[in-house]
């Protein structure tokens, strides 16, 4: 009843006209680069980081979860209609989404796919709400010791998550680490690594971090690429969005059960939503009355993969707002922007800032149907944005960030220190880098280095305190498995293949 009346009050807050506004900008925008391939949530939300120097922390969070979720929804529009997805979590339903789109039958499948990331989207919001408070009273008992443990896992987990190899996941996040010691030390009052600069002293602004290595960094790469928007033709529209009884029939089943694959997965350390929209897709495949249809656009193999990829997003946020765990690059950029707001996430975010934790899952719910209405009557003026030339959109999005880390603090070290950022992010990019873990190892390397220090100075300088307590053992237990797993597992597999 607790975590009822605490939504209660968070519904309260979310349906006030400012905050409602909010929701409904973010949940336009994450539709828009849902669409346009290539700019993925993680790279908008990184873009819009300065404006948490001047909007009120409720209001920017109900509009990142708005981008977030709309992100999500929007993805589909490009599968289906232009067999390009805006993000990886999309690919599998372009798998029968274009093929349907090709037999006439667009409408259907852009129907299919909104209507299950309303429900899923709305049952992950479901268990994020009554599933979460369970968590955040089990990590209460955390104490310096459990808190550094929990860091060690967070880091290991994001660096074998965010990228296609450990070792380059590694190296980003020991240079996001080392970055992370910059500033002045905490203990003893001496700067570290400012090479004098007294801009330095209060250590690397996130926010430019984290632009410039998203939002910069992405287009710089894509200006060298010499991209152009690919992928073939785009689909026309033709007939009615409504979805038939056939079709009804055929698609509810699959919103529940890929709504069942999408949030436990995506709640895990190493899940992510690729995982769960994949084994929805072969489960459906599997039970499916009409498998002769699966790669001819069988309507079961969008509703159930989009269903997972939207419920997978609600269970991303659960580890991030109870145990401080990013477990995409997306909810690594919203970490740092709650760093921005210096608001720690983690067992203490529920009791230290309660209102605006249950504001933003009220807004979840509200974000649900704004999204639902959005895009079913929308869809041909999302088709219409692919038209954009990328060099355009690019260069304006060089010139916003520029703008907008300016604007925050009117400083031209802070201008400089992002198109270093940028260059970065570019050289990580083009040599498959992840730059996600760079990020969690800036925001995590000073609480982590607090937390170890005050859990040696309680047990006298004894290192086994990170072993020998229960809690934190289990946590560097896991840690240690997430390390070695991958390497035993392809060890483990070599004979049988050979």
């Amino acid at each position: 009843m607790e975590a009822f009346d605490a939504l209660m009050g968070g519904f309260a807050i979310a349906l006030q006209p400012t905050t409602l506004m909010w929701g409904f900008v973010g949940c336009f925008v994450g539709t828009l680069v849902g669409v346009l391939p290539g700019i993925g949530p993680a790279l908008t939300i990184a873009l819009l980081l300065p404006l948490t120097y001047h909007v009120p922390a409720t209001s920017m969070f109900v509009m990142f979860a708005g981008i977030y979720y709309g992100a999500a929804y929007g993805g589909s529009t490009t599968s289906i209609l232009l067999n390009t997805p805006g993000e990886s979590a999309a690919v599998v339903t372009a798998l029968e989404g274009n093929k349907m789109a090709r037999r006439g039958r667009a409408g259907q499948a852009l129907a299919t796919a909104a209507i299950g990331s309303f429900v899923a989207g709305t049952i992950g919001t479901l268990a994020l709400t009554f599933v979460a408070p369970w968590v955040v009273e089990a990590a209460l008992a955390f104490g310096p010791a459990e808190y550094f443990s929990l860091m060690v896992l967070s880091v290991v987990a994001v660096s074998a998550v965010l990228g296609n190899s450990m070792l380059r996941g590694l190296v980003a996040l020991g240079l996001g680490l080392l970055l992370g010691m910059v500033g002045v030390d905490l203990q003893t009052g001496q700067p570290r690594f400012t090479f004098g600069r007294p801009e330095l002293l209060d250590g690397i602004e996130v926010t430019v971090a984290a632009v410039g290595l998203f939002a910069v960094g992405e287009a710089l790469y894509l200006a060298w690429q010499g991209r152009e928007s690919k992928g073939g033709e785009v689909m026309k529209l033709s007939g009615s969005l409504w979805m038939s009884k056939q079709d009804w029939a055929r698609s509810w089943k699959a919103w529940f059960r890929g709504a069942f694959f999408g949030f436990p997965i995506g709640a895990m350390p190493a899940g992510g939503a690729e995982l769960p929209t994949l084994l929805s897709y072969y489960t459906e495949k599997k039970l499916s009355k009409h498998p002769e249809e699966f790669g001819h656009g069988a309507i079961e193999g969008v509703a159930g993969p989009e269903a997972a990829n939207n419920a997978a997003a609600a269970g991303v946020l659960m580890p991030l707002l109870t145990l401080g765990i990013p477990t995409s690059a997306t909810a690594a950029i919203m970490l740092s922007a709650f760093e921005g707001y210096g608001i720690q996430t983690g067992p203490q975010l529920f009791s230290q800032q309660g209102s605006l934790v249950w504001t933003l899952i009220a807004s979840l719910y509200i974000g649900n149907v704004i999204l639902l209405v959005l895009n079913l009557p929308l869809v041909s003026l999302w088709v219409k944005l692919l038209k954009i030339p990328p060099p355009w959109l690019y260069a304006g999005i060089i010139v916003i960030s520029t703008a907008g880390v300016y604007g925050a603090g009117n400083s031209v070290f802070n201008v400089g220190l992002l198109f270093v950022f940028g260059l970065l992010g570019y050289i990580m990019r083009r040599f498959d880098f992840p730059a996600a873990p760079l990020i969690v190892g800036l925001i995590l390397a000073p609480l982590g280095e607090q937390s170890m220090r005050q859990a040696l100075t309680i047990s006298q300088g004894d290192w086994s305190t990170f072993f020998t307590r229960p809690l934190s053992g289990g946590l560097m237990l896991v840690a240690a498995l997430l390390l070695v797993a991958p390497t035993l597992w392809r060890q483990f597999r070599r004979p049988a293949t050979s």
